[in-house]
């Protein structure tokens, strides 16, 4: 079984990567650079120069793969993809600093529900999700802002990109459950968790990760690993929090005091 990882420099893509290469996991990760990043396991291998503004990404990235594959001499029997790869520009209404942005909102758009779709086609085309088992998955880390019910005046709006972009990702991944079900491959979407990341701390949500109960990239991707693992068919085309509703702010209010521990389904 070989694990494919778009967007794995840093973050929660990174903390994948060398978890799964730890475990003794065949791991590809995706880098837009043209040259792969340090400190990583040797379990590693890169494919870079992949950039999901690119609309010729998803060929790209499936040519690449092959061309990897080929040159390790590794016969890949199954294929698990986690697309983790995001952009996140803040927003605010009426703002002088950060009013709504084309150009911000158009990244946020193709990153995180217009790359996805390119480069699970030329991938499935490809035959890279080979039938067997384990079964093959693809993993789309999506965000609980992405839930339109979990929206409360509590949290207020603004960050339309963020949250939009993060919906049409949902709506990506369940009818790709539909459509390649027929092909025995499971997709998942997933709230990863609120985590302590240069990204969250770029749009100035540090402020509220001891309140919020943000966890590092590495407990996230514990908690996304242990999913991803047992994953079956059931949980295809469904929105999950692995971790729970522990960081969802709006979660009391929306789902009331008493939910249950342990995996969420939320909410479209």
């Amino acid at each position: 079984m070989a694990i494919l990882i778009v967007g794995a420099t840093r973050g929660l893509g990174a903390a994948l990567a060398k978890q799964y290469a730890e475990k003794g996991k065949l791991v590809y990760a995706t880098t837009r650079d043209t040259k792969p990043p340090q400190e990583f396991p040797d379990g590693v291998q890169w494919i870079t120069g992949i950039d999901l503004m690119d609309e010729r990404v998803g060929g790209k990235l499936a040519s690449e793969l092959q061309l990897e594959a080929e040159f390790e001499k590794n016969k890949i029997e199954t294929l698990v993809c986690i697309i983790t790869a995001g952009y996140f520009g803040k927003e605010e209404p009426g703002s002088k600093d950060n009013p709504p942005d084309w150009q911000k909102e158009q990244r946020m758009y193709t990153t995180s529900a217009i790359a996805p779709v390119f480069i699970v086609n030329e991938l499935v085309s490809a035959n890279a999700f080979a039938t067997g088992t384990p079964v093959p998955r693809i993993v789309l880390v999506s965000s609980e802002s992405g839930s339109i019910g979990l929206r409360h005046p509590t949290e207020g709006g603004g960050n339309y990109g963020h949250h939009a972009s993060k919906a049409a990702l949902n709506m990506v991944g369940k009818l790709l459950s539909m459509d390649l079900e027929p092909k025995g491959i499971i997709v998942s979407i997933v709230h990863p968790g609120f985590m302590r990341t240069e990204m969250t701390k770029g749009v100035g949500f540090d402020q509220f990760w001891d309140s919020g109960g943000a966890v590092t990239p590495d407990e996230a991707a514990k908690s996304l690993l242990q999913w991803t693992e047992q994953l079956g068919a059931e949980h295809s085309g469904q929105f999950w929090a692995p971790r729970g509703s522990r960081d969802i702010g709006t979660a009391p209010h929306v789902l009331g005091d008493n939910i249950p521990e342990g995996p969420l389904q939320l909410p479209w």
